[in-house]
């Protein structure tokens, strides 16, 4: 014959067990969090008499508060859970352990949830009418409120990771986007200038697969080749669409006789309408002519460009200009290089990511190699290939941190 006793533990298995599958269903509907969390706080407070509840969760490196019901806000804002919560290892009857925290009084319960032995989350619960006669609720259910809160963290964390995959799949398309702009900008070699006059090789390194260089050779007139290197400050496709947009309005200003200054005061405007103040660019652009033989620059706060004269046998660095693009509304002052190119010389121009790199926590800045690498009659693909093989040392030691971009032109005659 069935007791009394056990006809009632078989009735509140079945009600425990409806509760739980409740839940699950809730979540198997794939519901919001709040959604889940209303329905948490509706069967604590309706179905098994909660009358207090309060639910933290850590994410985002940091603790939440994602349930508060029956509890004041000043209750609320008291309880710090590092330095309150983080003692409790196991269900706590706060009402019978040690004396709990000032700032738990009111409270009958501590339930903390773990995930590999790491705490991700507590339920504190509590009676409203603490004068009614019987056990608490908050003891007599704590062990069905514990299966529920674990289900209902869990379910909190997996909506969080699945919040942090799309998330770092819009990042990885913004990327990719990023990328396919970054490679539109980028010429390659079979689209320069031909001239039996001049070789001119590149070389491209995006870090990570989008950089914030650009590079680019024009033929202005027959007579007339005009190049440009520059490095916008960011990443992103931020930096990106900033520089398409700058490579399109140095394409459409930059001329054979036009004023080198005037070009530049028109960049600048461009770069600051473009950039909000929020983004500068660095760049070195030249003119070259080849019947004369004449190099005419500006260099705008870019890391600057060596000549090799090959005549004399002397390195010149290349650095009469402004302060870069986008930094000032105006720029106050901007000089304009000239500079005679000798038979057989050869010129550089290269973005920072080629000379500094990380070594022992620190960034060396190696601008000598690139002097010793380009002072010699070896051809301009030579000392490109010498450089793509430090580069390549470079990428195994992990020493690259920054976009690499370099410009290498050869001048025979």
């Amino acid at each position: 014959m069935v007791t009394n006793l056990k006809k009632r533990k078989v009735r509140l298995y079945k009600e425990r067990l409806s509760i739980i599958l409740d839940i699950l269903q809730t979540m198997n509907q794939d519901h919001s969090i709040e959604d889940l969390l209303n329905e948490f706080e509706k069967i604590l407070r309706e179905e098994l008499n909660v009358g207090k509840v309060l639910v933290f969760t850590y994410s985002g490196n940091q603790w939440k508060n994602i349930l508060v019901s029956g509890v004041s806000e000043e209750e609320v804002q008291n309880i710090d859970v590092e330095k309150d919560l983080l003692r409790y290892r196991n269900i706590e009857e706060l009402s019978i352990s040690s004396p709990p925290p000032p700032s738990l009084k009111g409270f009958d319960s501590v339930i903390p949830l773990f995930y590999r032995y790491k705490a991700i989350g507590f339920v504190i619960i509590g009676d409203i009418e603490e004068e009614r006669e019987g056990m608490s609720p908050t003891i007599r259910h704590r062990q069905l409120i514990q299966i529920i809160s674990n289900l209902i963290i869990v379910f909190v964390e997996n909506k969080r990771m699945q919040k942090e995959l799309l998330e770092q799949e819009a990042l990885k398309k913004e990327m990719e986007l990023a990328s396919r702009i970054q490679n539109q900008l980028i010429p390659s070699e079979e689209q320069f200038p031909k001239n039996h006059r001049l070789t001119i090789k590149t070389l491209y390194h995006p870090h990570y697969g989008v950089g914030g260089d650009y590079y680019d050779i024009i033929q202005l007139s027959r007579n007339t080749i005009g190049f440009c290197i520059a490095d916008v400050s960011g990443k992103g496709i931020a930096a990106a669409m900033l520089m398409s947009n700058f490579q399109a309005v140095v394409r459409t200003l930059f001329t054979a006789r036009g004023n080198l200054k005037k070009l530049v005061h028109k960049l600048n405007a461009r770069v600051n309408e473009s950039a909000n103040n929020e983004k500068f660019i660095t760049m070195f652009i030249g003119r070259y002519n080849l019947r004369t033989r004449k190099l005419s620059y500006v260099n705008a706060g870019h890391l600057p460009p060596l000549y090799f004269d090959d005549k004399k046998g002397v390195i010149h660095s290349l650095d009469k200009g402004c302060i870069g693009l986008g930094m000032l509304d105006f720029i106050p002052t901007i000089e304009v290089g000239h500079i005679s190119i000798t038979k057989h010389s050869k010129l550089m121009a290269f973005t920072d990511g080629l000379i500094e790199h990380e070594q022992d926590d620190h960034v060396e800045s190696n601008y000598s190699m690139i002097e010793n690498i380009i002072s010699n009659r070896k051809s301009i693909a030579t000392n490109i290939e010498e450089i793509q093989r430090s580069i390549e040392g470079y990428i195994r030691s992990d020493a690259i941190f920054d976009d690499i971009s370099l410009i290498g032109i050869e001048f025979h005659r």
